[in-house]
């Protein structure tokens, strides 16, 4: 199920053209495929059944509502990096795409605040405020404030 449709606002309108008065399409990136022409045509086709737009076969992922930036700080290592999640990934899911940064991660506990976190849970679940409105409103750099989550090597012999 997607939570927001590819075509909005930005890549697909719908104006009224003054000469017909004909409510027509308007693509500010140009035409793309599926996307009548803007004035009437015998040339152009509209029989390919549902548009690409609408074709679940072509849904790939879903849309976040909020994206937000965290600071990964490896205790052992002293090693820290920026990553951009999605408001609605686990951490396991987040431990997933840390695999490239560290191919261990999962023999460290993870820490917010000295709180181990729950990985099936997300970062809000888990009291990881996101906290960017408050600092826009304050005129703070976020990348100063950026949350930071701690992870504490265990020593369990695993290998990457």
């Amino acid at each position: 199920m997607r939570t927001k449709s590819f075509m909005s606002k930005q890549w697909y309108q719908r104006r009224v053209r003054g000469k017909t008065g004909c409510e027509v399409p308007h693509t500010p990136q140009g035409r793309f495929i599926h996307i009548p022409p803007a004035y009437p045509s015998a040339t152009w086709a509209n029989d390919f059944g549902t548009p690409w737009w609408k074709d679940e076969s072509y849904c790939i992922g879903h849309l976040s509502n909020k994206t937000r930036k965290i600071r990964i700080i490896n205790t052992l290592t002293s090693q820290e990096h920026t990553i951009e999640v999605c408001g609605e990934e686990t951490l396991e899911e987040i431990l997933n795409r840390f695999y490239k940064y560290n191919k261990h991660a999962a023999s460290y506990t993870w820490k917010y605040n000295g709180v181990n976190l729950e990985m099936t849970k997300t970062l809000e679940q888990n009291g990881v405020k996101d906290e960017d409105e408050e600092f826009y409103e304050l005129n703070f750099n976020e990348e100063d404030w950026l949350p930071a989550i701690h992870i504490y090597f265990n020593d369990d012999l695993t290998e990457a």
